[in-house]
């Protein structure tokens, strides 16, 4: 039985993502705690928020260190959802700070000419189009719908590193992957069947 941690870092609703898992048969922990994250199998980081104020709290809880030690030298798969994806980018225009730098990537905030039709932030279901084959999306049809919510969006440089891309006015990537980290932006614990698809393909790795 895989030990899977829910990061916990004061930035979102944890619980959600805990009873989705339950629901799918797959126990997972919540916890801040170092020595729990540094001896997992798999990691989810979640959040929900203002992304200096994530990187504060991480570091205040001494978790950054160890988060990046166990996805970069470790190597243990770890999935990103929402902000959590937005924190393994370089850095990000929402309080000019530095991420994870996991990905060659900038957090930028959505503009749009038609604020009428396109509302910010992005509330709501969205498609995905596929833009390469991957582990956690197996199974899951193009154009599938997920739930998302966010401000500002992940603008990859690597185009090796996109996995989701999605239109809302332009186009912005909605999930990556590189070796052994994921991230996506819209919420699997929100997005009905195709949602459990990826955590439980993300479970299964």
């Amino acid at each position: 039985m895989s030990n899977i941690i829910i990061i916990n870092y004061g930035m979102g609703n944890l619980n959600s993502i805990k009873k989705k898992l339950t629901h799918l048969k797959v126990n997972a922990v919540i916890s801040s705690n170092p020595n729990d994250i540094l001896n997992a199998d798999k990691l989810i980081l979640p959040g929900v928020g203002h992304f200096k104020k994530a990187i504060e709290n991480l570091n205040a809880l001494n978790l950054y260190n160890v988060i990046n030690e166990v996805a970069i030298i470790k190597k243990i798969p770890i999935l990103g959802i929402c902000l959590g994806m937005q924190l393994m980018a370089n850095k990000s225009e929402e309080g000019n700070v530095n991420g994870f730098g996991w990905f060659d990537a900038d957090v930028i905030k959505f503009k749009t000419n038609n604020t009428l039709k396109y509302k910010i932030p992005h509330i709501g279901w969205n498609q995905i189009t596929k833009t390469k084959q991957s582990a956690i999306m197996k199974s899951i049809p193009e154009l599938s719908e997920f739930y998302f919510v966010h401000s500002y969006h992940f603008k990859c440089n690597n185009s090796a590193d996109i996995l989701n891309e999605t239109e809302y006015d332009n186009k912005f990537t909605s999930a990556v992957e590189k070796d052994n980290i994921f991230g996506v932006q819209y919420h699997p614990e929100k997005s009905h069947d195709v949602g459990e698809m990826v955590l439980r393909n993300f479970v299964e790795l």
